[in-house]
């Protein structure tokens, strides 16, 4: 069935992106984790880059999803932001943020791949936005702003120290800018 071929197309390329990085992972490598012949791979994607546009569409939501189940489970207010991401960073397999790695790789912000990514940090300022001013803060999209500045360097400093450590003390700072 067509749409399975599709799925096993975006749940290999997510998979090998996130772990190996974008520009790493050629389209031979995509169809030989996925099991997916050329012929179909091309039915459903014009390109690589249609491919990773896909991808990062797809995590966006299903990052997004994550992001709202994990804060409901830390108690739903915005300092939870920061121990769902202390949560993520302990997991197995974490590289960081997927779309901080595609801007990166990309580099190019008039490409697609970087306004997807970009969009994506947009919607997680939005939504942390809402938490802050659901939880009665003024300045609540000033502070949401810093707050994703913070988790961006936390996730990337978790990166480096391989452990949820980093979100902790990134909620400290956020905890402060709160008053």
């Amino acid at each position: 069935m067509p749409t399975h071929a599709r799925d096993r197309l975006l749940t290999a390329a997510a998979e090998l992106f996130y772990v190996e990085g974008i520009q790493a992972v050629g389209v031979e490598r995509l169809l030989a984790v996925s099991g997916v012949g050329r012929a179909s791979f091309y039915r459903h994607f014009t390109g690589k880059d249609a491919l990773v546009a896909a991808v990062l569409q797809r995590q966006g939501e299903q990052w997004l999803a994550w992001l709202e189940a994990a804060v409901a489970e830390h108690g739903g207010g915005p300092l939870a932001v920061f121990d769902a991401l202390a949560d993520r960073a302990r997991s197995r397999g974490f590289h960081g943020c997927a779309f901080v790695n595609a801007m990166a790789e990309t580099a190019d912000p008039s490409s697609e791949v970087y306004r997807l990514a970009e969009a994506h940090k947009r919607r997680v300022t939005a939504y942390v936005g809402q938490l802050i001013k659901a939880a009665g803060y003024e300045r609540h999209e000033a502070l949401a702003h810093q707050f994703v500045l913070l988790m961006d360097g936390a996730t990337v400093t978790a990166m480096r120290e391989r452990t949820g450590a980093p979100a902790l003390r990134a909620r400290e700072m956020a905890q402060r800018l709160l008053g």
